[in-house]
């Protein structure tokens, strides 16, 4: 029996195998230990640092909140120093595909590169180009795949006895000027993310396969979905109207409904072929 390529797994492999946090971090900056507190906090807050490193020897040995010395008077900056605990570290190595969940538990993470903090990363820098990379690969593939759901479940175009006229006919004029262009494919090829939202919804079985509470719930999720496209699409902010905890969320959420929809394609084809 063929098996079908699971491409969200092709895409957890090339960001797994390629991209790591090394291309999303921030170099630390730090401070030496007996650099003087006030000169250090306006300093901090000229920059908007949140954080700087505290340097001893050879690296950086602790780190300084800026949250801490708002009421400082006078001192070191080694008075105020906080060690860094296992749970802030991250090894530079680490995939970038693995850093979403991490992120949802801790507003910052300190990088390791050879046993030496030498970065940070934040959830800001989730707004960089390899990791909208990632959320617009995850996006596109999810699209593509209620697509193949579509043509699946709507055999003989009977789609377009579900789809509202009006949107039968966006799809139809966008096919023709393709037609004109020497361009066409098929008609399918031509419908909008809401569209094949809609087709995919309609389906109670679907429904079910997939995971989706309710038609409900389906619809506000792939909304969700639609939106953070456009906004990646667009170059536009990444949290407008939300914020990274559901961002990352909603991307966990994504490539969870991927893997259930190629579980129903491959099921599909292990079907079609116990039957021929």
């Amino acid at each position: 029996m063929k098996q079908l390529k699971s491409r969200s797994q092709d895409l957890r492999s090339l960001f797994e195998n390629n991209i790591t946090i090394e291309y999303v971090a921030e170099t630390l900056k730090a401070v030496p230990a007996q650099a003087d507190v006030v000169e250090v906090l306006h300093w901090m807050q000229a920059q908007d640092f949140d954080v700087v490193g505290i340097e001893s020897g050879d690296g950086i040995s602790a780190y300084l909140e800026r949250s801490s010395l708002m009421k400082a008077n006078a001192g070191k900056c080694g008075d105020y120093q906080r060690v860094f605990h296992p749970r802030e570290l991250i090894a530079i190595s680490t995939p970038l595909m693995k850093l979403l969940p991490i992120l949802q538990q801790t507003p910052r993470l300190f990088v390791l590169d050879c046993n030496q903090v030498t970065g940070i990363i934040t959830c800001g820098d989730l707004q960089k180009a390899p990791a909208r990379m990632l959320l617009f690969g995850l996006v596109t593939l999810l699209e593509m795949n209620l697509l193949r759901l579509v043509r699946l479940y709507y055999p003989h175009d009977t789609w377009q006895q579900i789809l509202k006229p009006e949107r039968l006919e966006a799809a139809q004029r966008l096919w023709r000027e393709s037609q004109e262009r020497n361009e066409a494919t098929d008609l399918l090829d031509y419908l909008q993310f809401c569209d094949k939202r809609e087709l995919v919804l309609n389906q109670p079985e679907l429904l079910l396969q997939l995971g989706l509470k309710s038609k409900r719930f389906g619809e506000r999720f792939l909304k969700s979905a639609e939106q953070l496209r456009n906004r990646l699409a667009h170059a536009q902010s990444l949290v407008s109207g939300s914020s990274w905890t559901e961002l990352i969320a909603l991307a966990q959420s994504m490539e969870a409904l991927l893997i259930r929809c190629e579980q129903v394609e491959q099921e599909d084809l292990h079907r079609r072929s116990e039957f021929f």
